[in-house]
């Protein structure tokens, strides 16, 4: 039976073979069978923990934040993996694992664990859309957060490309999962927008995307700037996930992780 009490062993699996496979990425000049293969088999241990444990709570594990911090490095796995055999940049790898890990061992001190029941506007067919397709948006701008960085070390005009690409990517997703998100809300509260804190956060996060976007398609501004900007968002991002529950203002909010009703 797979619960939170065993979830130490598929990550201590998990981290082993994602820091291997890293290594065999930093090692390699071109794109290393073995980074791929082990990588991605530290992200089907940890797929199969996820679709263990939603068996044993009976329900999707998308409820607490302990639970999206376990999606959330699933799916930074996959988006650092994505990205390394798209643009063969050896050290992607060794920081999307980092942040998985950071994640990872988050869980493991705190894990968040509540009940298996959900409120009734949970019991929704919008609510797996909508948490999963945002958690991947949260992965695939993870990613792009980290090329950012690079961007502003090594000034190196490819990144932006690679930036582009991702961000693009991250923002189609993080749309469609506000459009979910909106139709959700409809559905249970009889509202499309409320102005929720959480909702105003997506908000300035989506519009940060939206900046960096039309900016490089004016092509006259600066990639400094610009790697700012796609860090500053993605600092936004954070606040809309988490950020938010320790606003007084959002102690009310329906969007809080811990709310039991």
């Amino acid at each position: 039976m797979i619960t939170w009490n065993n979830f130490h062993l598929f990550a201590i699996v998990s981290i082993v073979l994602w820091l291997i496979g890293a290594t065999f990425a930093l090692r390699s000049s071109k794109r290393s069978r073995a980074a791929i293969g082990l990588t991605s088999a530290g992200v089907l241990v940890l797929g199969v923990f996820i679709v263990g444990l939603w068996m044993f709570l009976q329900r999707p594990p998308l409820r607490t934040m302990g639970e999206t911090r376990l999606w959330y490095s699933f799916f930074m796995g996959i988006a650092g993996l994505l990205t390394y055999i798209r643009w063969k940049y050896r050290w992607i790898l060794s920081f999307s694992t980092l942040l998985s890990t950071v994640f990872v061992i988050i869980n493991l001190l705190k894990p968040e664990i509540h009940d298996q029941s959900l409120m009734p506007a949970l019991q929704s067919a919008w609510f797996i859309p909508h948490v999963t397709v945002y958690m991947f948006s949260y992965s695939v701008l993870g990613c792009a957060f980290i090329i950012a960085i690079c961007g502003l070390l090594r000034h190196r005009e490819e990144y932006l490309v690679t930036a582009d690409n991702l961000v693009y990517a991250g923002v189609a997703f993080l749309t469609i999962g506000m459009l979910l998100g909106s139709l959700w809300a409809k559905e249970a509260w009889g509202n499309y927008w409320s102005w929720d804190p959480k909702e105003t956060w997506a908000v300035i996060t989506w519009m940060g995307y939206l900046l960096y976007m039309h900016l490089r398609l004016q092509q006259k501004t600066k990639n400094k700037l610009l790697y700012i900007i796609l860090i500053f968002s993605f600092l936004t991002l954070q606040m809309c996930w988490y950020g938010v529950n320790y606003l007084p203002s959002a102690q009310q909010s329906v969007h809080l992780y811990n709310r039991s009703n």
